[in-house]
């Protein structure tokens, strides 16, 4: 399996469709989640994948600071294969991307409740209690680097 880390121009009409076909599968057709997925912050954002002979097996965009957001934020995280340690590795190469190339010192991360074990396996703790988004219950999560 290869670590990719992109610009959104750098990304290939293939890897472009293959993260919005798995991120549909994901958040729109088994977790029905009613907001738009293609949100505007894509172009902007850096993607981060994991692929081998199959496609696309894990994903996670990074979003840097801007006038609405003011951290540094990892977001639509997908692992087309679950329990098998995807999410934890796609994740974990967020965190170093966000370093690396925004000089991330504060990173947040909106999950859903779920993966509340992921995230803390990775170093973010829990900020504040959980909130609903089109009736999914996410919990907000910092990971400060040192």
């Amino acid at each position: 399996m290869e670590l990719y880390v992109k610009k959104f121009s750098e990304l290939t009409v293939d890897e472009l469709y293959d993260i919005a076909r798995l991120r549909e599968r994901v958040f729109t057709l088994e977790q029905k989640v009613g907001v738009e997925d293609l949100d505007g912050r894509d172009k902007t954002a850096l993607h981060v994948f994991l692929k081998d002979a199959e496609g696309i097996e894990a994903y996670l965009r990074i979003t840097d600071r801007d006038s609405d957001h003011p951290d540094i934020m990892i977001g639509r995280v997908v692992a087309a294969k679950r329990r098998r340690g995807l999410g934890t590795e796609i994740v974990k190469a967020g965190i170093h991307a966000a370093r690396e190339i925004f000089g991330a010192e504060k990173i947040v991360a909106e999950a859903q409740t779920y993966a509340k074990g992921l995230y803390e396996k990775c170093g973010f703790t829990q900020t504040s209690d959980v909130f609903y988004e089109e009736g999914i219950p996410h919990i907000p999560h910092v990971r400060m680097e040192l």
